[in-house]
C-alpha cells in the first residue's frame, strides 16, 4: 500500500486543498480601458481567499480580454486555471488547461511560466498514475528551470514518480545524491522531504536505514512546524511498524490522524484512516471504517462538485461569446435589411434579372469547378503515390537486384543484407499502401481512426487525442468519415515533415447540425503569407466537398491551429 509522496510538489506557485463557494453576481468590476487588469485583480483576490470557483471565473474572464498577441497574458490565465483545478482533484481538467497554454509559447516567453506549466502537467499525470508522462513533463520542466533548488526539487518530484511506479532501486539513485547537496540542507521544508522519500524507499526494500532517514524527517519538520510533513512522517512510520509493532503502528496512524485533522488535510485523514482499519478489530474497526467511507464520500462529492463548476463556467463563456458574435451579426444584418427596403421599388426587376443570372453562373461555375478539382485531386494522388514509389523503393528495389546480381547468395553475410534490403522494401510498401488503402467506414470506423491518429506518436511527438466518445460516428455518412480520416491523416502527414513541434493536440465535438473537430501544434507554424502545400490544399477541397469549412490559423513560431467544421 503506497501513502505517500509530495503534497502537490509545485514548484513556483503554492497550492492548499480546500473546497468552497462564493456568489459571483455580487462582484463588480470597474469599467475601464483594461478589463484584464481588473479581472485579474479579482481572481487573484478570490485564490488567495481560497473560493476557487470564483477565482477560475476571473482567471477565465481575463482570458477572454486578452488580445491574439498578449500571449504571457493568456498563459498566465491558462495556468492559474489549471493549478486551481489541480488544488481542486479535477486532474484531467487541470491537464486541459495548462495543455491550451503551451500553443502560446514562444521563444521569448518567461522561462517561468513555461516551468511551471510543464511542472503543473507532470503533478497532473502523476496524481492520475500516467507515470511516463509525467516524467517526460518533469524533465520539461528541468529545461526551463533558472535556479539549481528549483532543479532539485522537480528531480525530487520525478523520483516520487519512480516510487509510484515501485522502482525503489531509481528513487533511491536520485533522492540520495539531493540529501547530500548543501543547498538542500539550507532548505530544511525540502530536505525533509527528501530524506522522507528516502527513508520510504528504503523501506519498501526492506533497508534498515529506512527508520533512520524518516525520523530525521520527522524531527527538522516538527522543528519548522509543518504540519502537512509532520503527517507524512507518521503515516509512514506507522506503516513501517505495521509488520513487526502493531501497537506502535497504531499509535503514529492515531497521530497522523490527530495531526492531518488539524491541519485540514482531508486526503491525509483518509490515509490515516485507512492504516488504523488495518490495525483495528470488533466495535473500533467498525467505527473507523464508517467515519472512513463519510469523509471519502466528501471528498468525491465535493471534487465532482468543483469539477461540473469549472465545466459549466468554460461553456457558459463560450456561449456568452458565441451570443454576443451573433447579436453583432443580427444587428448589422438588420441594417442592411433597412437599406434594402429603401431602395426595393426602385431595383427590385434589376435584382431579380441578377439574381437569376448569378444562381445560373454559380451553378455552372461550382459544376465545372467540382469537376476539375476532383480530377486535379485524382491526378494529385497518382503523382503523389508515383513520387513515393520513385523516391522511397525504386532506389532500394535497383540496389537489391545488384546486389542478388554481383553478389553471392550462398555467403550468410550477403543473404541477411538481401533480407534486410527486402524488409526495408516491404515496410515502404506497406506505409504508401497504408496511406492509400481503403477506409471501413462501418463500425470499425472510429478505433480505426484514433489507431491512425496514435501511430503519429513518438519520442519527438507527443499526440493526444481529446474525445468525449460523443461523437455517433454510425449516423456519419461514409464519405464524410473518409474525408476526416484523409485531412487528419494529411494534417499529421504534414506534421512529422514540417512542423518540428512536441506536442499535437486533435479534439472532437459534436452539437445538434455539425460536427467540429479541432487541431493544434506547438510548430513552427506557417513564415510569411500563408501558402499551403499541395496536401493541405487537397485537404481543403476535400473538406469543401462534403460542405464543411476548413480554416488554418498560424503565425511563425506559434504553431498552426486548424479547425473542420462540417454539418451531419
Amino acid at each position: 500500500m503506497k501513502l505517500i509522496k509530495v503534497h502537490f510538489p509545485i514548484l513556483i506557485l503554492t497550492l492548499v486543498l480546500a473546497i468552497s463557494s462564493c456568489e459571483k453576481k455580487t462582484d463588480t468590476v470597474t469599467e475601464t480601458e483594461n478589463n484584464y487588469t481588473n479581472y485579474i485583480a479579482l481572481a487573484d483576490q478570490h485564490f488567495n481567499n481560497q473560493t476557487y470557483d470564483s477565482a477560475f471565473y476571473y482567471y477565465n474572464k481575463s482570458r477572454l480580454e486578452c488580445k491574439p498577441d498578449e500571449n504571457e497574458r493568456i498563459i498566465y490565465a491558462y495556468l492559474k486555471m489549471a493549478v486551481t483545478q489541480q488544488i481542486q482533484g479535477d486532474y484531467s481538467g487541470s491537464e486541459t488547461s495548462a495543455t491550451e497554454a503551451i500553443p502560446f509559447f514562444t521563444k521569448t516567453t518567461n522561462p517561468y511560466y513555461k516551468c511551471a506549466v510543464y511542472n503543473n502537467l507532470g503533478i497532473n499525470y502523476e496524481r492520475l498514475n500516467e507515470y511516463d508522462d509525467a516524467i517526460y513533463n518533469y524533465n520539461q520542466a528541468i529545461k526551463y528551470a533558472e535556479i539549481g533548488l528549483q532543479k532539485d526539487v522537480l528531480n525530487n518530484n520525478i523520483a516520487v514518480v519512480y516510487i509510484g511506479k515501485t522502482n525503489y532501486e531509481k528513487a533511491i539513485n536520485i533522492l540520495y545524491p539531493l540529501s547530500q547537496k548543501k543547498d538542500i540542507a539550507n532548505d530544511p521544508r525540502n530536505h525533509a522531504r527528501i530524506l522522507d522519500n528516502l527513508g520510504y524507499s528504503y523501506y519498501k526494500l526492506d533497508n534498515p536505514k529506512a527508520v533512520e532517514y524518516i525520523e530525521q524527517s520527522k524531527l527538522i519538520r516538527q522543528n519548522i512546524n509543518d504540519d502537512f510533513g509532520i503527517t507524512t512522517s507518521f503515516l509512514h512510520l506507522s506503516e513501517l511498524y505495521s509488520n513487526n509493532n502493531i501497537k506502535l503502528a497504531h499509535e503514529y496512524a492515531n497521530l497522523a490522524y490527530l495531526k492531518a485533522t488539524e491541519a485540514n488535510n482531508v486526503n491525509d485523514r483518509l490515509s490515516s484512516l485507512n492504516l488504523l482499519i488495518k490495525n483495528s478489530n470488533g466495535e473500533k474497526l467498525k467505527k473507523t471504517t464508517l467515519l472512513y467511507l463519510k469523509i471519502n464520500d466528501s471528498i468525491i462529492k465535493a471534487r465532482q462538485k468543483a469539477k461540473n463548476q469549472f465545466a459549466k463556467i468554460k461553456y457558459d463563456s463560450k456561449l456568452d461569446r458565441e451570443e454576443n458574435l451573433k447579436l453583432k451579426a443580427q444587428k448589422a444584418e438588420n441594417a442592411l435589411q433597412l437599406e434594402k427596403i429603401k431602395n426595393r421599388n426602385l431595383t427590385l426587376y434589376i435584382i431579380i434579372s441578377l439574381v437569376l443570372g448569378s444562381i445560373f453562373f454559380l451553378y455552372y461555375y461550382l459544376t465545372t469547378k467540382g469537376k476539375r478539382e476532383k480530377t486535379a485531386a485524382i491526378y494529385e494522388s497518382e503523382t503523389r503515390i508515383s513520387k513515393k514509389l520513385h523516391d522511397e523503393l525504386a532506389n532500394e528495389v535497383y540496389h537489391t537486384i545488384v546486389l542478388a546480381e554481383t553478389k553471392d547468395l550462398s555467403s550468410s553475410e550477403n543473404k541477411e543484407i538481401l533480407l534486410s534490403n527486402l524488409d526495408t522494401i516491404y515496410s515502404g510498401t506497406r506505409n504508401i499502401s497504408r496511406q492509400n488503402s481503403t477506409i471501413d467506414t462501418g463500425e470499425n470506423f472510429e478505433s480505426e481512426l484514433k489507431e491512425m491518429l496514435s501511430s503519429y506518436n513518438g519520442n519527438e511527438v507527443s499526440v493526444i487525442i481529446k474525445d468525449n466518445n460523443d461523437i455517433n460516428w454510425p449516423k456519419i455518412q461514409s464519405e464524410k468519415k473518409i474525408a476526416v480520416y484523409r485531412v487528419l491523416q494529411e494534417l499529421l502527414v504534414n506534421m512529422k515533415k514540417h512542423s518540428q513541434c512536441s506536442f499535437v493536440v486533435i479534439g472532437f465535438e459534436e452539437n445538434d447540425k455539425q460536427v467540429q473537430i479541432q487541431y493544434s501544434d506547438n510548430g513552427i507554424g506557417f513564415s510569411g503569407k500563408m501558402n499551403l502545400r499541395n496536401g493541405l490544399k487537397n485537404a481543403e477541397n476535400r473538406i469543401h466537398n462534403i460542405k464543411g469549412t476548413l480554416t488554418f490559423e498560424s503565425e511563425p513560431n506559434k504553431g498552426l491551429k486548424v479547425k473542420i467544421t462540417f454539418p451531419k
